[in-house]
């Protein structure tokens, strides 16, 4: 039991430098643990032209200022509405290509995917 305490507040060169290599990795590891705001990549093409499609077909159905008002009332639960997304994914497949459902559903996951989406039907209806 002594042996572990001693062992526990040595001092000598290579137990500081092993205590503070730790706690340099650990800050290294945690440094964005808890981020409010995460580091995004930004959307490559083939994400923009997923999200025109999908801006194009709902103004060409005539829902552009609904989808307007639904996607910025519930711009904060993007996340959540992303998840719906995933887990109605097998009915989807059904009527939706299925690697384009999951891209749209990790897009819808950003928070700044909703107010692009959302610019891009309002364009597209204004035209």
């Amino acid at each position: 039991m002594e042996d572990s305490v001693v062992a526990l507040f040595r001092t000598d060169k290579f137990a500081i430098e092993s205590r503070v290599n730790l706690w340099t990795r650990l800050r290294d590891e945690f440094a964005h643990a808890f981020a409010l705001h995460p580091v995004e990549r930004d959307l490559t093409l083939d994400d923009l032209a997923l999200l025109e499609r999908v801006a194009a077909g709902i103004v060409n159905r005539g829902m552009a200022d609904p989808a307007v008002l639904f996607l910025e009332s519930l711009g904060p639960l993007n996340f959540l509405g992303s998840q719906v997304l995933h887990g109605l994914a097998p009915f989807l497949e059904l009527v939706c290509d299925p690697t384009e459902l999951e891209r749209l559903a990790n897009i819808l996951e950003r928070r700044d995917s909703i107010e692009r989406l959302s610019t891009l039907i309002a364009e597209k209806a204004a035209v």
